[in-house]
Parts: structure tokens; sequence; C-alpha cells
């Protein structure tokens, strides 16, 4: 299964198990009075689109390089990123500002049962974060990752609720606010979270120098390749789950174009071979008198 099928496939359970906590939530924090539960419907139901929009976000990206777009439609990840995080601070201002009503407004105690409902909720969420971020790191997919940040904060919020509610039990009478209070320090976490994810995919947009393993994984496995003396620039940008690279690659300065052309071919589908998810990888051939002894440790 490749990196793309893989990531789309993940992106399913994610929906599907974010429709089915946004209903238990929603009917939980009804019948249980609590608005922190509430809260987590919310942030459950941003879910469901945000991951929606991952989906589609995934399938864009998957289509081949063509005319108009030579480095494939991947930039489309990062975009979709940010639409992500838009619904993250979206949901958590609406949760801080419910919240602040809330704490104004007289109501019941939250029903013990709700704990039950939270304690499961939270394995599960953190069990989900778990799986999609072990497949955003394995498909290096951005809005993968933004997606199980989704997780993540849904967790936080409902461990928050956890607390809130169980202070509400045990102090009872004045204190029926506390998990209103709860969502409102949740809504925090909500936001701050939504700036971790938003960073890195604007430095994808901004072609930032973010791969260093990469880049010194791609200069050692360049001196395997005979003929190759040493590397010089190495320059990384990412599109979608692809990297493309731009290197340049020392050869002995008295051999034919012929040969350096060759050579720039054997550096290219040798690089292709043994590090996985490169993209359009140029090669710039660089002279050098040295021999094959003396240059094979240059790697600036």
């Amino acid at each position: 299964m490749s990196n793309e099928q893989t990531a789309i496939k993940t992106t399913y359970f994610s929906i599907i198990g974010n429709t089915c906590l946004a209903l238990l939530k929603g009917l939980a924090g009804v019948f249980g009075n609590s608005y922190a539960l509430i809260a987590d419907a919310i942030e459950s139901t941003t879910d469901i689109f945000s991951s929606a929009l991952v989906l589609l976000g995934l399938k864009y990206a998957k289509k081949p390089a063509d005319d108009n777009h030579p480095y494939g439609h991947g930039k489309i990840e990062p975009l979709i990123t940010f639409i992500v995080v838009a619904f993250l601070v979206t949901s958590a201002t609406i949760i801080g500002y419910e919240s602040i009503e809330h704490i104004q407004t007289p109501h019941k105690t939250p029903k013990p049962w709700t704990l039950i409902v939270l304690g499961a909720i939270i394995i599960w969420k953190e069990v989900s974060f778990q799986i999609v971020m072990r497949k955003s790191k394995e498909t290096h997919s951005s809005s993968l990752k933004a997606d199980a940040w989704h997780h993540r904060s849904d967790a936080i919020t409902s461990v928050m609720a956890f607390v809130g509610i169980s202070i509400a039990l045990i102090f009872g009478e004045g204190y029926e606010t506390a998990d209103d209070w709860a969502a409102l320090l949740a809504s925090g976490f909500i936001l701050y979270n939504s700036y971790l994810i938003f960073r890195p995919a604007l430095g994808e947009i901004m072609d930032e120098h973010l791969y260093d393993d990469l880049i010194l994984d791609i200069r050692e496995k360049s001196l395997e390749v005979p003929g190759i003396l040493g590397t010089e620039k190495c320059y990384i940008r990412k599109s979608g789950m692809r990297y493309h690279v731009d290197l340049h690659a020392m050869v002995n300065s008295y051999i034919t174009v012929k040969e350096g052309h060759d050579l720039s071919h054997e550096l290219k589908d040798y690089l292709h071979s043994e590090i996985t998810n490169l993209g359009n990888i140029s090669i710039h051939i660089e002279p050098n008198d040295c021999s094959l002894d003396d240059c094979k440790h240059i790697i600036p």
C-alpha cells in the first residue's frame, strides 16, 4: 500500500470515529447536565468536517504531476492543514465563549455516570491519536499530523471535563460550574495545539530549511555510487508526502560529458531506490580534480 493510500485509509478511520463520538458526547452532555461534554461534542463535530477536508486534500495531492503542476499537487496538504487549524481555532473560540456564558448561569450538577462516558472517550481518543500520528510519520503527511492532533486536543478536552465534573460531584453545591471552567481551560489547550500544527505547515509552504537528517542521508548515500566524489549544495522542499531534491554532486573533472551525464542518472536512480518518498531529483555535476580516495569524505 502506498503512502497516499495509507493516509487516505487512516482519514476514513478518523471520520468514522469522530462521528460516533460526537453523537455519544452530545447525548451524554444533554442528559447528563454537562456542558463540558457538550463542548467536547462541538469539537468532535468540527473534527468530522476537518477530517473530511483532509481526505479531500489527500485525494487531490495524490494526482500525478502535469504540465501546470510539474512537481505534483502535494502543496494542497499544508493548505488543508491551515483550514484544519482554522476549524480548531473556531471550535476553541466557541467553547471558550459558551463556557463563560455557562459559568455566569446557574445550572444543575453533572450526572455521575458522565465520568464513565468520559473515561472511555479519553482512552479511545488517545489510542486514535497514537494510531494517526504513527501513520502521519510513516507517510510524512502534514495534514494527517494535523488530524492526529485533533484527536489529542479532543482527549485533552475530555480530561479537563473529567476533572471538572469530578470536582463538581465531590464538592457539591457551589461547584456546579467546575466543568465549565474545565471546558474554558481546554479551549486554551486547543489554541496552543493549533499553533503547533500551523507552524510546520507554514514552513512547508515557505520551503524552509527543515530537513537536515534527510540531507545527511542523501549525502551519505550519494558516496555509495561509484564515481561520485562528494556533494556540495543540497536543497530540499516538501510537497505533500514527497521531498524534491536539488543536489550538486562532484565527479572527476577528466571524465567525459557523457560519463558525467550517466553518473547523474545512476545517482538519481540509486537515491530513489534507497530513500523512500523522494520526488523529483535535480542533479548538477561539479568537476573536481582530486582522486576518489581523496575526495570521498567531502560532505560540506
